[in-house]
């Protein structure tokens, strides 16, 4: 009902109340597909590491209590270092083998006390199937890391180097780096499986067992 102050209240548009809706809908479920699967590519790529890390997750406990399976493997495949020639690689140059990737430096305590351990698991598992691989970020060129390798006689052990810390920047955009040292297990198809932040016993039986259910 109107009275002579009250203007008549317009019709709803029922076609631009429903559009407006529809549109809401299609919004989130935008927002939900690109949340859960961001990158369909690298998705693809990983899905075979799911069942990879399902094998692992038993292992994960001792002295490796403290390695995070990933919830969601990621591609590493483009992120590259120099050997100990000065060439560019990168983890796809490891098709093929499962890695673990160390990202270590001269000036971080914890890092060298596990160097050993490191060349120990690379004596033990070292292959066709599997290498360690440390990254040290020492700033500048790699005489320093080279020197300490030479000091405690790591002759087993292969050597990588990245003088910017690029690495770590990039690992740590992705979550999986933050601080010193960082070990990530990289499967066959460069993909993260998960990642352990701080020192650990590699050459333990724990180790051992949890780097081998990654092969």
């Amino acid at each position: 009902m109107t009275t002579e102050n009250t203007p008549p209240r317009k019709p709803v548009n029922k076609l631009m109340f429903g559009g407006a809706a529809m549109a809401i809908v299609i919004g989130l479920g935008l927002f939900a597909f690109y949340s859960t699967a961001d990158n369909p590519a690298e998705a693809l790529v990983c899905k075979s590491s799911k069942a990879t890390i399902a094998k692992m997750k038993p292992f994960a406990s001792g002295e490796l209590a403290a390695f995070q399976l990933a919830d969601r493997p990621q591609d590493l495949s483009a992120i590259s270092f120099k050997d100990k020639d000065g060439k560019n690689v990168t983890i796809a140059d490891w098709k093929g083998r499962t890695i673990l990737l160390n990202m270590w430096a001269t000036w971080c305590a914890p890092c060298r006390r596990e160097m050993p351990a490191l060349q120990q698991l690379q004596v033990d598992l070292g292959g066709d199937n599997f290498e360690v691989v440390p990254v040290s970020v020492d700033l500048g060129d790699d005489s320093k890391p080279k020197a300490f390798y030479k000091k405690i006689k790591l002759d087993k052990l292969p050597f990588y180097a990245d003088g910017t810390m690029e690495i770590f920047s990039r690992l740590k955009k992705l979550g999986l780096a933050f601080g010193m040292p960082t070990t990530v297990i990289v499967d066959k198809e460069g993909c993260s499986l998960g990642v352990l932040n701080g020192p650990a016993e590699w050459a333990s039986d724990d180790a051992k067992a949890l780097v081998r259910a990654a092969f």
